[in-house]
Formats: C-alpha cells, structure tokens, sequence
C-alpha cells in the first residue's frame, strides 16, 4: 500500500514539475482545433491507417487535444479528458514512447477510462518534448481492437512526434521572446516616459535614428538639454544627438556637441564615465567649471548660452557584456531644479535601454546579413538550355525572416535531360533554411550523372536522410524533362507536394493531381511512383510551393484554381511578367513561395 502512494506521489511530482508545465502554458494552445496539429493528427492516422489520432498534451490534471481526428462524441467536441481517461499521462511521467497492442491486458492500463469510454484497446504514443527535454505530451495512435504495431509504424510515429516537437519549441520560443518584450517593456511601466522611449528605440533599427529621436524625447520632459554620445574608433564620444527645449538653442546645442567630439581632456566627466561605467551628478555648476575639463573655450560660452546648473552623465551599456557603448548627458539651467538621485536611476535606465537598442540593431544586421547570404546560396542560377526557357522566383514569408525552406532547382544533365525541383521544408526561418541547403544539395549530388527516374531518386534520398541524420520533413517534385523529337516528356514524383500545373498552347490547364505520397524525410512503405507525362512545344510548366496557393481559411483547391486562372488569362505574357501575376495573386504571403516556370519553346 505505501508503495502505491510513493507511485502515486511520483507521478504527480512529475505532472506537476512546474519548469514543465511554464513550458507548457508556454506553447499556448488548449483544447480547441488547432490547424498545424490537426494536420500532424491526419498524417498520423493516413499513414498508420488508424481510427483515432491524438496531439494529447497533458498538465497536472487533464490531457487536452489541439490536434485530433476520429474521436467520437462527446470527447471530439470536448478534446480533452480527465487523467481517468489518459494512457498519455505514462508516456509524459516516464519521458519515453508507450505501446500496447491490447491495453487490457497490461496492469498499468486495464483498469484506465479510456478502455470502455473511448474505446482505446492498442494505443502507441511517442513524446513530445520541450528544448530541454521536457516531455509535455504524446502524438497518439489509437485502435479500437489489438493491433500487433510494426516496427516501421512506430519509426514513422516517432519521425512525426519529432516533428510536432519542433512546432511546439517554435511556439515555446516565440512566447518566451515575446514574454522577455513584456518584462522590458513593463520593467518601469509606471513611467509613461519610459515606455514612450522604449518604443522610440524600438522603432527603428538605424540606431542614429533611435537615438535622434531619443534626444527630442528626454527634452524638456528630464531635462533642459542633452547629448548623445557613442564611442567612436578612436576611444573618444561620437555626436549621435543633441537637443534643447528652446528651438532657438538648437544650433548652439548642435555645436556644443561637435566641439565636444574633440575638445575633452583627461578631467571630462564624459570620458570618466565612459571608462568606468558609472553615472556622475553634479549641481552647483558653472560655465567656469567647462573650461576645467574642455581643451576650447567656446565649450564654455555655448554652456553659459544653453543654461549650465546641473548636470547627469549616465553610461549606455550593453545588456549582457555591461561593455559601456557610450554615455547620455542630461543638463539644467538654473531656473531648474538639480538632477536627484531618482533622475540617477532613470537616466542609467534609459542608457541600459539605449544599449539594449544598439546592441539588437548589431545582431539585426548580423541575423540580416546572414539572412542574405543564405538566401543568395539559396537562389540557383538557373541554366541556359537550349530549346527551354527558365524563370524563377522565391520570396518569403511576410511575418518571417528574409529566409525560409522553400527551393527551387535546375540543372542539365550529362545525357541532355534536365532535372527540376521544387521543394519546402517546414519552418520560414533561418533554421529552415539551412536544413533546406543540405537537403537541396543532396537532391542535386544524388542525382547528377544518374539516370535512374525520379521515384527511386527520391526513395533513395528518403535513405540518406534518415542515415544522415538530416532533421528534415519536406515536400519536393523532382522531375526529369527530356526532348523526344517534337515533344517533351516530364517524369515526375511527388513526396507530398502540391501538383504541377501546365498551361497548354491552347490556354488550357492541366493540373497533375496523384497519389499522395509521404512527405520526404518520413519512412515510406513503398517505393515511391514516378508519373509520366507528354508536353507539347509552347506549353509552360509550373512548379510551386503551397505559400503560392495556401492562405487561412482558404482551401487548398481554391488556391490552385486561383492559379489556374491567372495562367488561363496570361497565355502569351512573357515568363518573367507571368511570375509576377502569378506571385501578385498570392495576396497576403504567409508562408514562403518559390517558384519555377519552365516554358517548353
């Protein structure tokens, strides 16, 4: 008996582990329809050919079902069941994958609700995780009678799962990026000022801009007038800003700040700070103090001129480093109050929030540049084949980065065939992206020289995925294009990718619609189709990602024919003009597009 209460105390430390379930209040869903898990539930029960699929995650007192398909009533309505009901809830408390071909038989399970409620009699569930290895769910495969699970079952289930893992780190991520937004933001919420300076800061990622725009903020709400210093290659201050209450000091404050830039010696405050990363206040100033710590006297004429009482020098730092980037100089005349020691703490603020502003406009142009670079390696130069005429387009996502996985590819074969594909790996990111160069790059060294067809190019490639340890689940066309005398054939397979599409000489368009086949990465049963078809001289070839012809809330078959469409009434526009139709017609890009348009001369 108290074995059984140890058992039971253990199982609920682990569905209660608090780092588990902030992870997984973090990946924000709850039991309501969730399209991405909906859709891994579908592959799940098409490619297992089971009645019931489970996205189950599980907190401390029910598991709930974003993603689901063939549960019966009530529970399809509910999506969620007490633990009563949850095989679940072992795979999360044990952090490894469950399988029972006959739940009733197995002591750990027989006597759950979800036997007679539900009807789970084989169960096979694979964890989900968090980044650090939390389990905070299963992806579930339900039959409603035994069932003895094969090995390349569960080898798919599991590909799935690590599959649906990644969303949910993608989701578990985004929230704590925008939780870290909302305890910057909310750090001195209570201050409007702060708030407003933030987002001036965040506004923008020219951090002269930023910081310009700082200036006219601070004045006259903290001060009478204020510089904007950044240290330059030289060690010394680099006038970024300069601002005054008064307009008409606008150009003696201007020239303060230039004189400032050359004129310190090794007594100026500003320099002091800069090197040691404190603030110093002082009131009871006067312009003779300025000719103390400057090497031109003009300094102190400008000073008298702009009103020279007080002053705070705070330092801008850099967030993680603390490395001091440069320094914020609030300045009063004598009809105001001095700078206190709260006015202190407000202005190293701000400095800490202007070096947080500088230092994600440095990783911006980082993140961007390599963003750049990896889109360039992306973009194939497309060939210059005789008799055929090649345009290609991609563009990303709108709320991604400049990068994503989707592909396009061309190449001539040494027997005169061409090879063509069109490829998408999960994610408009630049993980994505990188994933996507090893996988284009292996389609492309697999298949040159090689004249075997497309199907067994593919399957082969399925291979070298899985014993490479390439994370990647993808859908790609691969095709080979030859000449046969005055016509063209086009031998194809499709891992679980939209159809081509053709725009005959007449303006007709076909769409190839096949078999689906599973996405490429994930274990086939079968060795995957090649289709043929014959093209006559004048048609154009469309091959295209599902961003070209997905949108929420429209169906997939709504997109193609949108697309079809826009063929049917550009027959004779040139290939460059009708990817522009064609690209204009996605409206909204919420997913990468890329696109090859072959017109067959």
């Amino acid at each position: 008996m108290a074995e059984d209460v140890e058992a039971a105390a253990a199982q609920a430390d682990g569905l209660s582990d608090p780092a588990r379930l902030r992870s997984l209040q973090r990946v924000c869903v709850g039991a309501e329809p969730d399209e991405a898990f909906d859709r891994f539930a579908g592959l799940v029960k098409r490619l297992l050919d089971v009645p019931v699929a489970l996205v189950s995650l599980v907190d401390d007192q029910r598991q709930f079902f974003p993603g689901q398909v063939g549960l019966a009533e009530p529970w399809s309505a509910k999506r969620e069941t007490p633990l009563s009901h949850s095989f679940c809830q072992h795979v999360v408390i044990e952090g490894e994958a469950k399988v029972f071909p006959d739940a009733r038989i197995y002591a750990q399970v027989r006597d759950n609700l979800a036997i007679p409620d539900l009807g789970v009699v084989a169960y096979a569930g694979m964890p989900l995780t968090d980044a650090e290895g939390r389990t905070l769910g299963s992806l579930c495969a339900i039959d409603t009678k035994p069932r003895a699970w094969r090995k390349a079952e569960l080898e798919t289930l599991r590909d799935l799962a690590q599959a649906c893992s990644s969303e949910l780190r993608l989701r578990i991520s985004r929230e704590l990026a925008e939780e870290a937004r909302r305890y910057a933001e909310g750090a001195h919420d209570q201050l409007a000022m702060l708030a407003e300076l933030t987002e001036t800061l965040a506004t923008t990622t020219d951090i002269d801009v930023a910081l310009g725009e700082l200036g006219g903020a601070l004045t006259p709400r903290l001060a009478d007038w204020c510089l904007i210093s950044l240290i330059g290659p030289d060690g010394m201050p680099r006038h970024v800003s300069a601002a005054h209450r008064d307009p008409e000091r606008a150009g003696d404050v201007q020239r303060f700040a230039e004189l400032m830039a050359t004129g310190l010696n090794a007594k100026s405050i500003v320099l002091a700070v800069q090197r040691t990363g404190r603030p110093i206040r002082r009131d009871g100033e006067t312009a003779a103090h300025i000719l103390e710590r400057t090497t031109d006297a003009e300094l102190a004429t400008l000073a008298e001129r702009l009103g020279y009482a007080s002053f705070l020098v705070a330092p801008i730092t850099a967030p993680v480093s603390h490395r001091v980037l440069g320094s914020l100089t609030l300045v009063n005349g004598p009809s105001r109050a001095a700078f206190s020691e709260g006015d202190e703490r407000t202005g190293t603020d701000i400095g800490r929030r202007a070096g947080l502003a500088i230092d994600n406009s440095r990783l911006y142009r980082q993140q961007r540049h390599v963003a750049e670079v990896l889109q360039q390696s992306m973009l194939t130069e497309l060939p210059t084949i005789s008799g055929i005429e090649l345009h290609a387009r991609y563009l990303p996502a709108q709320d991604g980065a400049a990068v994503g996985g989707d592909w396009y590819d061309a190449f001539a074969q040494p027997d005169g065939s061409v090879m063509l594909a069109v490829g998408d790996v999960s994610g408009h990111d630049i993980e994505a992206a990188a994933t996507m160069g090893q996988l284009r790059n292996l389609v492309r060294g697999d298949a040159f020289g090689r004249d075997d067809e497309a199907g067994p190019l593919l399957s082969q490639l399925d291979k070298a995925l899985r014993g490479l340890r390439v994370p990647a689940a993808a859908t790609v066309v691969l095709a080979r294009l030859r000449r046969d005398d005055d016509r063209y054939t086009l031998a194809f397979s499709n891992a679980g990718h939209p159809p081509p599409l053709v725009l005959m000489p007449d303006g007709s368009v076909e769409v190839w619609w096949t078999t689906p086949e599973p996405l490429l990465g994930l274990v086939s049963r079968h060795e995957r189709a090649t289709h043929r078809r014959t093209i006559p001289p004048g048609a154009t070839l469309v091959l295209y990602t599902d961003g070209l012809v997905e949108a929420p809330g429209r169906l997939l078959d709504d997109g193609i024919a949108l697309i079809e469409q826009v063929l049917r009434d550009n027959p004779a526009v040139p290939g460059e003009e009708l990817c522009s139709r064609l690209l204009e017609a996605a409206s909204r890009r919420a997913d990468d597009i890329a696109l090859l348009l072959i017109r067959l001369l």
